[in-house]
């Protein structure tokens, strides 16, 4: 009882990660979910689609409402990441073997693989935080310009990786807006929350197919609370700078990725 009190209560946390700094979410939703809630984790990359997925949808309206949503870079992003991730949840995932391999008396499962790849991502998208970004301003760009192939090719990438470990991948959806499209770093957040929605929400449905049985009532609770934490993130975003929330949050992301791999591959 006190275990899934506290994971609603870090859901929040999920929410407030992803108004604040627009990523985040997926990263903080796995480890919530496996080591505080204890979802097994194929199933908890499956309900983190879900919550981030829905989180972002609010976050992506509030922003569409302030003009902070450029839907040109959602269709060229996003359609391909949208396509990506449905197919590795409804075709690559399924089939990935119970039973990896073998190495004495240690398997290395199918959980355990996702979980591992989950730390690294972890671990890569924490050093995309704490490092500084100096193409990342918040001043308005006189002309957003595409570059379609890089564009489209990261599209791909990011749903891959949604698709594999349930992350929404805002920490590198941000940066390809900003360095491929020259895009201002608040209309990037804005963008990238629409496109996390999206792909997410797709990716979700894909699980919709499997065997797995859903647990509505912890996956909507969870949800909802996560969307009142994207509203306290928004009103924060105003009060806190964002560059130097970002980077103590990549710390604490490193910090956990780190114990994630520890955890999984040794203890």
């Amino acid at each position: 009882m006190v275990a899934e009190i506290t994971g609603y209560i870090l859901a929040m946390v999920v929410g407030i990660s992803l108004g604040l700094i627009g990523s985040g979410g997926s990263i903080l939703t796995v480890p919530i979910l496996v080591y505080v809630m204890s979802v097994e984790p194929v199933l908890a990359t499956a309900y983190s689609l879900f919550v981030v997925g829905t989180t972002s949808l609010v976050g992506g309206i509030q922003g569409a409402l302030q003009k902070k949503v450029d839907f040109k870079t959602i269709l060229i992003f996003g359609i391909p990441s949208i396509i990506t991730v449905y197919l590795t949840r409804a075709y690559l995932v399924p089939v990935i073997p119970d039973v990896i391999f073998k190495l004495g008396t240690f398997q290395f499962t199918k959980a355990i693989a996702l979980m591992v790849l989950f730390a690294i991502v972890m671990i890569f998208a924490s050093i995309s935080m704490i490092r500084p970004c100096p193409h990342c301003k918040d001043t308005d760009a006189d002309e957003i310009k595409y570059n379609y192939p890089m564009i489209l090719l990261e599209g791909v990438l990011v749903g891959t990786l949604t698709g594999l470990v349930g992350a929404g991948g805002g920490f590198l959806i941000i940066p390809a807006l900003v360095l491929l499209a020259k895009m201002p770093m608040k209309l990037a957040v804005g963008t990238s929350l629409f496109i996390i929605a999206a792909k997410s929400l797709f990716g979700f449905i894909g699980d919709l197919q499997g065997s797995e049985a859903i647990d509505w009532t912890l996956l909507s609770t969870f949800t909802g609370l996560s969307v009142i934490g994207i509203f306290i993130g928004s009103y924060l975003s105003k009060k806190i700078a964002g560059s130097k929330l970002k980077s103590a949050f990549g710390w604490f992301v490193l910090v956990m990725g780190i114990y994630i791999l520890v955890h999984e591959l040794f203890i």
